[in-house]
Order: structure tokens, then C-alpha cells, then sequence
């Protein structure tokens, strides 16, 4: 009698360890084994690719970047912009993309153009004389000198210039 009495708590954690194990063996059917056994093969391989010293170096290494975007905010920064990418390619319809390229087209017959290309050419030989022409002369300042300059004939004809273009720009923009 004292052997049966000598291990009550063992004996009532053992049963219970066996109903539950019953009752799990009971509850599990064919199709809920497969699934169980092919997500603990698909573990398993996940587990031996990390056993790879590259594919380990590379987790490593993306785990070391995202705790430095972390510590700097670029996380969300980098975040937001997948979101930005993600929203235009999903608002990218067949219409805009026509519209993308219809527009792209009649910049390339734009620049194609030798009156335009001359017209390019001419703008940026006259911004780099002006650049040099203002570095190697350091204007004094005042009034008198600013008369003097509105006195010679080149500088009243660039502001006529930019006069006549901004009244152009003005009317065409009225037209609209």
C-alpha cells in the first residue's frame, strides 16, 4: 500500500500528460498532419539556408543596415518611399504611361530641333560671358553707379529685352 501512495503527484501528472497527448492525437487529422509536416520540412530547409556561411554573412549584414537606418530615422524615410514607388506603380494606368511617353516624344523632337538646339546654345554661351564678366569686374555699389551702368546702350537693351519678354509671357499666359 505504501508504493502506491508514495508518488500521488506523479502518477496524476502522468495522467494528464496522457489525456492531453490523447486528446491532441485524437483532435489531429490526416490533412492537418501533411500541413504540419510540410511547414516543419519548409522550417527545416529555411534553417539549413542560414546555416550557409554567404546567405549568414547576408542576413547578418541586412540586420546591421536596418539597426543603423533605425538609429539614424532613415527606417521610416526608407519606408515611405517604398510606399510613395508603390502608389505611383499602382496609379500608373495605360493613360498616363501614353501620356509619359507622348510627352517624352515631344521633348526629343523639341531638342531635335537646330533653331532650338542653336537657341540652347546661345543661352549658355551668354550665362558663362556673364558669369566671367561679373567675377572679373566687382561692381562699387550706389546709386551712381547703378545710373551709370542704366547709361550705356547694352544694358538698356537687355532690360527693353527682358521687359518685352515678360509682357509676351504675361499675354500668352492670359490667353490660357
Amino acid at each position: 500500500m505504501a508504493s502506491s501512495m508514495e508518488n500521488p503527484v506523479d502518477n496524476a501528472t502522468f495522467d494528464d500528460m496522457d489525456r492531453v497527448l490523447t486528446a491532441a492525437r485524437d483532435a489531429l487529422t490526416d490533412p492537418m498532419v501533411e500541413r504540419l509536416a510540410s511547414t516543419g520540412g519548409a522550417a527545416l530547409e529555411v534553417v539549413n539556408r542560414l546555416s550557409d556561411s554567404e546567405t549568414s554573412e547576408a542576413i547578418h549584414a541586412i540586420i546591421d543596415k536596418i539597426t543603423e537606418f533605425h538609429r539614424i530615422g532613415a527606417l521610416d524615410t526608407l519606408f515611405q518611399t517604398v510606399m510613395l514607388l508603390h502608389a505611383a506603380r499602382s496609379a500608373s494606368t495605360d493613360t498616363i504611361v501614353e501620356r509619359l511617353a507622348t510627352f517624352a516624344e515631344q521633348g526629343m523632337t523639341l531638342l531635335d530641333n537646330p533653331d532650338i538646339t542653336q537657341c540652347v546654345g546661345d543661352l549658355v554661351s551668354a550665362l558663362e560671358s556673364a558669369s566671367e564678366a561679373v567675377s572679373d569686374n566687382p561692381q562699387k555699389g550706389g546709386l551712381m553707379a547703378t545710373l551709370s551702368l542704366l547709361g550705356r546702350p547694352e544694358s538698356q537693351q537687355s532690360l527693353y529685352f527682358l521687359l518685352k519678354m515678360g509682357e509676351a509671357l504675361s499675354i500668352a499666359r492670359s490667353k490660357r
